[in-house]
Parts: C-alpha cells; sequence; structure tokens
C-alpha cells in the first residue's frame, strides 16, 4: 500500500470510529465535548452518513486511486475554514475546531504523500 493509500484508510478508520460514536453514544460524545443533549435524530444520522463515508475511504484507500486521493485534500482542508467561520460567528463552539484540526492534518498528510510519490 502506497504512502498515499495510507493516509487514506487511516483517515478512514477515523471517520469510521467517529461515525459510529456519533451513531451509537451520540450524548456520551456530545457531553464529553462540551456540548448539549439532544433526543432529535439528526446526530444519528449524520453519525451513520460519516461511518459509510469512512468506509468508502478505507475501501477506496485498497484500489490506489490517487486521483481521488487529491481530489479529497482541497474538500477536506476546507472542513477548518468553515469551522473556523462558524466559530467566529459564534453559530458553533470553539471545541468543533478540533475535528477541523484533525481534518486539515489528514488532508496535509495525503498531499505531502501524494507530492512525495509524483516526484
Amino acid at each position: 500500500m502506497s504512502k498515499s493509500s495510507k493516509t487514506m484508510f487511516y483517515f478512514g478508520i477515523y471517520v469510521v470510529l467517529a461515525g459510529l460514536g456519533f451513531f451509537l453514544i451520540p450524548n456520551t460524545l456530545l457531553v464529553l465535548l462540551g456540548l448539549q443533549e439532544t433526543t432529535e435524530p439528526w446526530i444519528r444520522i449524520l453519525g451513520f452518513i460519516a461511518f459509510i463515508l469512512g468506509y468508502y475511504y478505507i475501501r477506496i484507500s485498497k484500489l490506489e486511486l490517487t486521483e481521488f486521493y487529491a481530489i479529497t485534500v482541497p474538500a477536506r482542508s476546507s472542513v477548518m475554514l468553515v469551522f473556523a467561520g462558524m466559530v467566529i460567528l459564534k453559530i458553533a463552539p470553539p471545541i468543533i475546531l478540533l475535528f477541523g484540526f484533525i481534518d486539515l492534518l489528514g488532508a496535509a498528510w495525503t498531499w505531502a504523500a501524494l507530492k512525495e510519490e509524483s516526484a
């Protein structure tokens, strides 16, 4: 497995685990993050969507689809910008920057691996 594929694989594991957490034990995670508990189904729906997205990342990592990896870099990087904007506008609490930072680090890792492999 190439370095860039490994970045996608490990990012996929992170997304699967986060998705499972928000699907299975959403209020536990929300409280740990300092957010309000909810009885609304949206958090579990979002958790399941994240789980599926993580599954895609894991499966695609096995196929060595570097073109796809490159497409994910700007999208994953934008998460930090959007989350920072939400914090600045007081739409969301600062703790969401943790998720944005993880996405940004993952995107940078993938970008660096792709750059190294194309050299």
